[in-house]
């Protein structure tokens, strides 16, 4: 395992954000959803695709919150662009588990 310094761990910006909204992409290659998930005043409504269509349902993910790194570049996917990559575990079986505050934050706090 390669190891990092502090210096590019704190390049890496993780906030967290609530899903605002989730539907079906129908055009992505692997099964997905695009959210759009706010993080705030100062960063805003950024929009994800996301693989997690194996644990979730989109009904049950507006008003859940997530942690995403807001920091990399647009990636576009099929017609969609998304603009930050939410954070989940990969289980044995390839599905997402969200990671996700254990109590209500305010959207935008950052992860350290």
């Amino acid at each position: 395992m390669d190891t990092i310094t502090w210096h590019d761990f704190e390049k890496v910006q993780m906030y967290v954000g609530t899903i605002l909204s989730a539907t079906v992409f129908e055009k992505a290659r692997n099964p997905a959803y695009q959210l759009e998930i706010d993080f705030g005043p100062e960063i805003g409504i950024r929009k994800s695709s996301a693989q997690i269509t194996q644990l979730y349902a989109t009904a049950d993910l507006p008003g859940k919150q997530v942690v995403a790194v807001v920091n990399f570049p647009v990636k576009q996917i099929a017609n969609f662009f998304s603009e930050c990559l939410v954070l989940g575990v990969v289980g044995e079986g390839k599905e997402i588990v969200l990671l996700q505050p254990d109590r209500p934050v305010k959207n935008g706090h950052r992860i350290a």
